[in-house]
């Protein structure tokens, strides 16, 4: 995996920004009033390196190189950035589980605007990851298979496919072989980032575990490569952050954790402002998104049927206003058309989107699907005169 940059020039403009111990938080996002560890410009691109929580949490240890090393994976294959966290921070009782990389200000965004973070690449950074249930978190809490236990993934390749090969225990992680001949199943990777968002005006950090309406956990397993997210600022330069990387994540999440494991992201941060957004979509109260050509509309609430019904609820609000027709329709319409999937039940706040295919409204969108962006793209051309 590798991502390509057309010219030099865009090289050059390119922000890096490291996973290090200053640069990072565990288990809380970043409020207004945090310092940002660094600052873009509207319609830059940045890097942003992420570390997975599996393998550096106390009760794993808090200590990764005797955590991996006991499954059979070498020092040399354990990233720097993994082992100094717990090795310089304190986890905090009551706090989540993440990493989080950030805040990074996007100079000029203000609350109200929309913050466009567009998923240009994501390089894995090791070639394994690791799937667990614990806490009593699972979707199958009191039943037989509740548990505190995982399984190692060793990432591996087939006619130019990566898969994730869970790994039994006793079988030797670097005999492919071995490994094959198992039977344990794999499956194919879609890298995406759980966890993008902006900083809340609040006094104190909030718990990185659950989705909000600013963003964080929202583990929409869509947002991989070509993707595009929409964040509401909440305060002044938006103050964008990133974490819960994955490799690959079904739909619900169901046992507590997807194949967690870190990644490098490139991403392109765009301010839209306040009155172009609400022109674009109506009012922009939670995050939705754009992923090959069908439009994600986020739903949350600690009660899954409650974020069924505000997915329902905002997708017909924005559809009728985007395309000019009546509530009505677009409510029968959803019931034809689109699916509504739970994104995640397992994050303390449920979350639901619905996924809308743009080519139904070629006749009011130009271009249908590839046209949502260009239509972004016009109107702040038009507003930049």
């Amino acid at each position: 995996m590798g991502c390509v940059t057309d010219t030099v020039e865009m090289q050059e403009q390119m922000v890096h920004v490291p996973a290090s111990v200053e640069n990072t938080l565990w288990g809380v996002l970043p409020i207004g009033k945090d310092q940002p560890i660094a600052s873009v410009a509207s319609g830059q691109t940045v890097v942003i390196d992420t570390i997975s929580h599996e393998g550096i949490m106390p009760d794993q240890g808090a200590d990764p190189v005797r955590y991996f090393g006991a499954k059979g994976i070498r020092r040399d294959e354990i990233l720097d950035d993994t082992i100094a966290v717990p090795e310089y921070k304190t986890h905090r009782e009551g706090d989540g589980s993440h990493i989080i990389t950030g805040p990074i200000a996007v100079r000029g965004a203000k609350p109200g605007d929309v913050l466009m973070v567009s998923v240009d690449c994501l390089e894995r950074r090791t070639h394994y990851g690791v799937i667990s249930t614990r806490h009593g978190r699972g979707v199958m809490v009191g039943s037989q298979w509740e548990g505190d236990y995982g399984a190692l993934c060793k990432v591996v390749e087939s006619d130019g496919t990566e898969y994730g090969q869970m790994v039994p225990d006793g079988v030797d992680f670097h005999d492919d072989a071995a490994l094959a001949a198992s039977g344990y199943p794999r499956f194919a990777l879609h890298p995406f980032l759980g966890i993008m968002g902006v900083a809340p005006d609040l006094p104190e950090r909030p718990c990185s575990i659950p989705p909000y309406r600013f963003g964080g956990n929202i583990d929409v397993n869509d947002m991989t490569e070509g993707s595009v997210l929409f964040l509401p600022v909440q305060v002044d330069d938006a103050k964008f952050y990133v974490g819960d990387p994955h490799f690959a994540q079904g739909d619900g999440e169901v046992a507590l954790t997807a194949l967690e494991a870190p990644l490098r992201a490139t991403l392109t941060l765009t301010v839209i402002p306040r009155r172009i957004a609400n022109e674009l979509f109506g009012e922009c109260s939670v995050p939705f998104a754009y992923a090959r050509g069908k439009l994600l509309v986020l739903g949350l609430d600690k009660d899954l049927d409650e974020a069924l019904r505000h997915s329902v609820r905002r997708a017909i609000e924005m559809l009728a206003s985007m395309f000019h027709l009546p509530e009505r329709v677009i409510y029968l319409y959803l019931s034809a058309a689109a699916d509504f999937d739970v994104s995640q039940a397992v994050d303390l706040v449920s979350g639901v989107h619905a996924r809308i295919p743009l080519d139904d409204f070629v006749a009011r969108l130009p271009g249908g699907a590839g046209g949502f962006l260009n239509r972004i793209a016009r109107a702040m051309r038009s507003a930049n005169g």
